[in-house]
């Protein structure tokens, strides 16, 4: 790997973002920087509409900068086809959102084994890899539910053990307690915290919640399309 990103999993360079609006055009970010270090625990805070998701997307190749480039592990993932994208993504990325998505016809899981399966895993190993995870948060004997049968903290660390199954070096989450009520917020953080010294994952974990961002190790405020210390 190149020494320029050795010490960085995350590099973001003079990132923009412009939707078109009718004849408007509506700037969300523009020339924003960003360095993530390996296993570091970043929140980024701010008002809804500040971009904070785009952000996110953008980072994960879920969404295409205007200019600006992402590097993940040295490798700029808006330079690659959407088919190696999506391999980059199930193998280095896990994703969690404040409204779960898993898939209702599915128990915990098969939604857990789901990115194995996807990436072509014996589903005898994605099961049992999956198992694992659901027994690190604490799930093991709701792993045959499907979601309707879950709480909303049972879904929201059925969805981090999705997020993690794939070992991924990085997690992005986008209000991944917005839905929580605050003692299972914290039990959410708290894992994420435990994981991320057990594993060494990275975490990028946008909210609302200040007392939440404080938990992790650095803060950042979005605003008016630029990263600020907090």
């Amino acid at each position: 790997m190149n020494n320029q990103f050795m010490n960085k999993l995350i590099s973001v360079e003079n990132l923009a973002r412009t939707y078109e609006d009718g004849a408007n055009k509506v700037t969300v970010l523009e020339n924003l920087t960003l360095a993530v270090t390996y296993g570091e625990q970043l929140a980024i805070v701010g008002a809804s509409g500040s971009g904070k998701s785009t952000l996110l997307h953008l980072i994960g190749g879920l969404d295409t900068p205007s200019s600006g480039e992402v590097m993940i592990d040295g490798q700029n993932i808006h330079k690659l086809s959407a088919k190696a994208q999506g391999g980059f993504r199930n193998q280095n990325i896990g994703f969690v959102y404040q409204f779960h998505h898993l898939l209702p016809e599915f128990t915990a899981v098969e939604n857990v084994a789901m990115p194995l399966i996807i990436r072509g895993d014996k589903r005898d190993d994605a099961y049992q890899q999956a198992e694992k995870l659901i027994d690190r948060v604490g799930l093991v004997n709701r792993k045959e539910h499907k979601p309707s049968e879950l709480s909303g903290g049972e879904r929201q660390r059925i969805a981090f053990a999705r997020a993690l199954v794939n070992k991924p070096k990085l997690v992005l989450a986008d209000e991944p307690t917005g839905n929580l009520d605050h003692s299972t917020a914290l039990r959410v953080y708290d894992l994420m915290c435990e994981i991320n010294k057990e594993m060494g994952t990275t975490f990028i974990t946008v909210t609302h919640d200040l007392e939440l961002a404080n938990k992790m190790q650095r803060q950042l405020k979005l605003e008016d399309g630029q990263l600020m210390a907090l």
